[in-house]
């Protein structure tokens, strides 16, 4: 039978597919506009399973957070390509999905996959992210994501395109103008110089024993006495915990103070960071 033009247009309009990929699916289907769809979405699904396990190392990282200033989310969605990475439809997918676990609080990626897509509820997270590796022909995957909802300020910072991504959740639940720069800042410098954690007690007892035994295993080559060796080592563990460490570093904006002179300068000795999360798309 003969395909339309119009039909072709309403069946694109409903699927965003390619104009001959619409065009065959009307001729498998006979014209009918609903089957077509369906059709497109098995296709979707088809190309999805043999993508499946191409690499992906582009894509995004966003953030979203709340309008009372009080929740964040941060998600981390790869793709194969640079190029497909910022084409409107991955982008718009990403933000949308951050949105959708702000609301729905999924546990992990797996529930969020099986949730319905709040844009259209007939489908599942998965169905729709099938459809979109079927458009774009690349692989997609939801890689990670996390919420911070502790009752604290959040703040958000995205650097370098989505290439770099941070959430951080300050100690206080006031929310003014001064607070939120603030919070923001201090995601920036996450961002910038990547520690590892928020204090020397957050940093986890595996990395502090082994950068000990590096520390000592060096002092011991200089032959200096035992309790030398242990001033050594301490001295440098110090140095490591003051690069490492947020509240030690010096603050980008005013290397002059530390992030723990700063935070005690903008509320007192009850402001503090409670945590971070920090991506690196691929990484």
């Amino acid at each position: 039978m003969e395909i339309s033009a119009e039909l072709v247009k309403n069946l694109r309009d409903k699927t965003n597919c390619g104009f001959m990929d619409c065009k065959k699916a009307l001729k498998e289907t006979a014209g009918d506009l609903e089957k077509a769809v369906a059709y497109l979405r098995q296709k979707g699904i088809a190309v999805a399973g043999k993508r499946a396990e191409r690499a992906t190392s582009e894509g995004v990282v966003v953030a979203d957070v709340a309008a009372d200033g009080l929740s964040g989310v941060l998600l981390e969605v790869n793709c194969e390509s640079d190029f497909v990475g910022k084409t409107d439809a991955f982008q718009n997918f990403a933000k949308l999905l951050a949105a959708q676990i702000a609301a729905g609080a999924p546990a992990e990626v797996e529930a969020l996959l099986a949730q319905p897509w709040q844009p259209q509820p007939g489908l599942t997270v998965q169905d729709y992210l099938n459809e979109l590796i079927g458009q774009t022909g690349e692989n997609i995957r939801v890689r990670r994501f996390s919420r911070h909802t502790g009752g604290g300020l959040v703040g958000a910072y995205i650097h370098f395109g989505g290439r770099i991504g941070v959430l951080l959740e300050l100690s206080s639940a006031q929310v003014t103008p001064e607070l939120t720069a603030l919070a923001k800042d201090l995601a920036m410098q996450v961002a910038a110089s990547t520690p590892l954690a928020v204090t020397r007690e957050d940093v986890d007892s595996k990395v502090v024993a082994q950068e000990t035994e590096i520390y000592a295993a060096q002092a011991r080559e200089s032959g200096k006495p035992e309790k030398i060796i242990e001033k050594m080592v301490t001295g440098r563990l110090d140095k490591f915990f003051k690069e490492n460490c947020l509240v030690e570093q010096p603050f980008v904006k005013n290397p002059d103070i530390t992030v723990a002179q700063l935070l005690k300068e903008a509320g007192g000795p009850e402001l503090r960071v409670v945590r971070f999360t920090r991506y690196q798309l691929g990484t």
